[in-house]
């Protein structure tokens, strides 16, 4: 299911039926025209419509009757990272089955380590990270790219094999897409001898 916030409400040329017919010309029907799209008009600024965005997140989780397990290992996805000068790799994710504690160990993209500390939203160390929050963790071995899953593995052996296996994999991937770059100008430029 798909939530659309339409940013930038509070600028004085916003457009959000220009947007809204944008993408239901990309079969992102809204609501109001027939579709199941919900469309919600914010100002990430102002704060206007946030508290209308959150009535529909929790009106769409109530509907499809969405949970999560707290008791679970961890899992979710990783939001953005950065390397910091003094803390070292700093990982933000978003926990979204069961809880991420302080001491698990994470694998997250080609990257493990142990969950040393977890910052919240607030700014304070917390020693659990239930599920829907956000949090930066620091203890990983490297920064994983937005997007990539995290997890919580039962031991370092078991991270440190899955974290090599996924290296290799992408090394093998960039690998590839390198060799077909090559032969395509390789061909490109037989192509170009043959009309000269």
């Amino acid at each position: 299911p798909i939530i659309v916030a339409i940013n930038k409400m509070d600028l004085p040329g916003a457009d959000p039926e220009r947007v809204t017919s944008e993408l239901a010309a990309r079969d992102v029907v809204p609501d109001n025209w027939g579709g199941d799209t919900q469309f919600v008009p914010i100002s990430a600024l102002t704060g206007m419509g946030i508290d209308a965005l959150l009535e529909a997140i929790l009106l769409q989780a109530e509907l499809l009757e969405l949970k999560a397990v707290p008791q679970a290992p961890a899992r979710g996805v990783v939001i953005e990272s950065r390397l910091d000068r003094g803390r070292g790799p700093v990982v933000t994710i978003l926990v979204q089955n069961g809880t991420l504690r302080k001491g698990d160990i994470v694998i997250a993209g080609e990257f493990y380590g142990r969950a040393r500390a977890m910052i919240n939203d607030k700014g304070e160390q917390v020693d659990a990270v239930p599920p829907s929050m956000s949090a930066e963790l620091l203890g990983l071995n490297g920064t994983p790219a937005a997007g990539d899953d995290f997890g919580v593995v039962t031991d370092e052996r078991t991270a440190r094999e899955l974290a090599d296996f996924r290296r290799d994999r992408s090394t093998e991937k960039r690998y590839a897409l390198q060799q077909a770059a090559r032969l395509d100008n390789l061909f490109a430029n037989v192509g170009e001898g043959e009309r000269r």
